[in-house]
């Protein structure tokens, strides 16, 4: 891997992220969630994406670090990001081009132009704070399933065709030690939006856009791998819905989901049983993200992405309330799966408005 340079805050975000301390003493050290985003501000001079930090014990979200190589007023999007010890992987992705457009009123917002679609990896290394070139994919991709196994990442299906709805059906995996993607078995589908789990020792690609067949039916099913076998199986039926998934994540050996790729929180959370095939709602998991009584504001949601921690889930929101647009609001969620019960904490205000560009991943220090 090649070392690079941390790039710089974008122009702007200091203020609103604080770098966080390097003090070993700092609890966020022991786990906290990273995610990216990017600026969708007209009035900022650069909307690149950067990496932000939630610390949970202390309810703060901090600026990380911009991510590098990236051309000015371009962001990466449908890109993976996870974790595997103290380092984090910035996967794939198609890059774009924020574009500026005049509203009849005057006002100006942005609008994305794909320019590219990438191979590139990238390991960011949140104890020593350096970025460093990984091997590329040996497909480019986007929209794609990534989980992680036994320490290595494995990624299946996406696309790899700009402005064109041909999904792919390949997979690889990647070994951090050696520094290598390695091509696996084709997927028996070809899927793109598709959602990576890993669950009871094997690799899930469930749901997604699927092409040929009947295609109802097979964006309601999952395939499994099987890594000592190097083999992919149908599950049929398991999302159960037209629609793709936005996140599944596993907890205590449970998977649980909140919603789906246009409708990203349904108003509770769903537990998967596997015996039955089916999802089912998870009891006292109801509620309305949308605090009007702690903020006194009418507001509209922006970005939700979930993460889990331990036991519990949580859930990173952003809101923009109509009558401050320019300002967003961060609130974070946690619902205890063993308890069935909610958490919320206290809402996180800055000035600007930005745009979540990949889910959010765990980091853990011992």
């Amino acid at each position: 891997m090649q070392l690079l340079h941390s790039p710089a805050a974008p122009v702007g975000c200091r203020p609103f992220f604080p770098p966080p301390s390097r003090s070993p003493e700092n609890s966020m050290s022991k786990r906290c969630i990273f995610a990216s985003f990017c600026s969708n501000d007209p009035a900022s001079n650069d909307v690149s994406n950067w990496i932000a930090c939630y610390n949970p014990s202390e309810n703060t979200l901090s600026f990380v670090s911009r991510i590098p190589d990236l051309i000015e007023n371009h962001v990466l999007k449908d890109f993976a990001m996870v974790s595997i010890g103290d380092s984090i992987y910035i996967i794939g992705g198609r890059l774009c081009s924020k574009d500026r457009t005049e509203n009849v009123d005057g006002s100006e917002e942005f609008y994305d132009v794909d320019v590219k679609i990438l191979s590139s990896v990238y390991n960011y290394n949140t104890i020593s704070r350096q970025w460093s070139n990984c091997a590329p994919l040996n497909v480019p991709r986007y929209n794609f399933a990534c989980t992680i196994w036994d320490n290595k990442i494995y990624v299946a299906g996406g696309q790899s065709t700009l402005g064109s709805a041909r999904a792919i059906s390949s997979a690889e995996g990647y070994d951090p030690v050696l520094d290598r993607w390695v091509p696996l078995q084709d997927m028996t589908r070809k899927r793109y939006k598709c959602v990576g789990v890993t669950w009871q020792g094997k690799i899930y690609v469930v749901g997604g856009f699927v092409e040929g067949g009947m295609q109802y039916v097979e964006r309601c099913s999952a395939e499994v791998y099987d890594v000592a076998s190097d083999q992919w199986g149908l599950v049929a039926g398991m999302w159960q819905l037209d629609v793709p998934p936005n996140q599944i994540v596993d907890v205590d050996g449970r998977l649980f989901s909140s919603g789906d790729c246009l409708t990203a929180w349904k108003g509770h959370i769903e537990a998967y049983d596997g015996q039955l095939n089916i999802w089912y709602m998870v009891e006292g998991s109801q509620k309305r993200f949308f605090p009007c009584e702690e903020i006194g504001q009418p507001i509209e949601r922006l970005y939700l992405t979930m993460a889990p921690l331990g036991s519990h889930l949580y859930f990173l929101v952003g809101y923009r309330t109509t009558n401050e647009p320019s300002k967003t609001i961060s609130m974070v969620h946690s619902f205890d799966t063993s308890e069935g019960k909610w958490k919320s904490f206290e809402p996180i205000q800055y000035d600007g408005e930005r745009e979540l560009c990949s889910h959010c991943c765990v980091v853990h220090h011992s």
